[in-house]
């Protein structure tokens, strides 16, 4: 049986009127990578702050590693690393001063600190720049610095916030490759995200929350399963604009509409048979159809028809903070 590293029971954590995250429950094994997928301000980092000891729980309950975050909050932090949305490391500090001094802060011994530095360093592709300031560094530098930080004392878990926000193609890419090495090595990764790409490229099982629930737990293959009786039209309209949804709110076989880029998306179970009204609608609209084709569901189809949110929404990269974890 595979052991689980995380345990979460009925958690919850209110901001005034506000349910910030809602009686979830769930589970993380040892070794895998496990995404928390929702939009922004779905409660993903409200979770990794209460996981990791920054936030106490108004209920509930979390074991991290076989310790109660609330009754032994210290010896759950020794067993886990946090990688926060924006970096929690130190302009003025060289890469490997900043590796160095989170090695003292960690309690790493005195005859490691050096040793340990460079060889995240090299772990990641940095031992080139070990000299050069964190403030001088690109985003994607930065980013994959502070997660070495994080793993300087060799922790179980990894807590990652939105580790690719931000980041151009490649560097994201880079980092999807360093995720994927790290659970190679038997870290477990809890990784929060709101690009359902990312999920459905790294995560072992997805946990999608929305406004603070867990709508539902898989792989991100089970998940696709689940609608996969699911007809999925695709229509590219001329002109686009953000009201195009509303228009087949009650059309027959049309379970949910959304805009996806410059296309809409219709979903149902026998939306085929409603093409003519479809099209119909459209005309007496005054829309021109560009182009319409069926598609088979994908992870981003399931979790839209799952919540009904938006993928446009998704898409949306919140704002950059300055340091910590908002």
């Amino acid at each position: 049986m595979e052991k689980e590293i995380i345990r979460v029971e009925t958690l919850s954590k209110h901001f005034g009127a506000i349910k910030a995250v809602d009686q979830i429950t769930f589970s993380v094994k040892e070794g895998e990578i496990f995404g928390f997928l929702g939009p922004n301000g779905a409660g993903k980092t409200t979770t990794i702050r209460m996981l990791v000891g920054l936030l106490r729980p108004d209920s509930g309950s979390a074991v991290v590693n076989g310790h109660d975050v609330i009754r032994e909050p210290v010896r759950a932090k020794e067993s886990v690393g946090v990688v926060p949305e924006s970096s929690n490391l130190y302009g003025e500090l060289s890469a490997v001063e900043n590796l160095v001094y989170m090695a003292q802060l960690y309690g790493v011994p005195r005859g490691q600190w050096q040793p340990r530095a460079e060889e995240l360093l090299k772990e990641f592709n940095l031992l080139d720049r070990k000299g050069g300031k964190f403030q001088g560094f690109s985003r994607g530098m930065k980013r994959r610095l502070t997660i070495a930080a994080a793993l300087v004392h060799r922790p179980q878990v990894l807590f990652l916030d939105e580790p690719t926000t931000g980041l151009d193609v490649m560097s994201a890419r880079g980092l999807r490759s360093a995720i994927r090495g790290l659970k190679a090595k038997g870290v477990t990764v809890f990784l929060t995200t709101h690009l359902i790409q990312e999920a459905e490229d790294l995560c072992d099982r997805v946990a999608i929350i929305v406004k603070g629930k867990i709508r539902i737990i898989d792989a991100p293959g089970g998940l696709q399963e689940m609608v996969k009786e699911t007809e999925v039209l695709e229509i590219q309209p001329r002109p686009v604009s953000p009201s195009l949804p509303k228009m087949f709110e009650g059309l027959p076989g049309v379970e949910k509409a959304a805009l996806v880029e410059d296309k809409i998306r219709l979903y149902g179970e026998s939306i085929h048979n409603s093409i003519c009204q479809i099209l119909n609608r459209l005309e007496a609209n005054g829309i021109k159809v560009v182009s319409i084709k069926s598609l088979v569901p994908t992870l981003e189809d399931a979790f839209v028809k799952m919540t009904g949110v938006d993928a446009e929404i998704m898409r949306v990269d919140k704002p950059m903070k300055m340091g910590g974890m908002g």
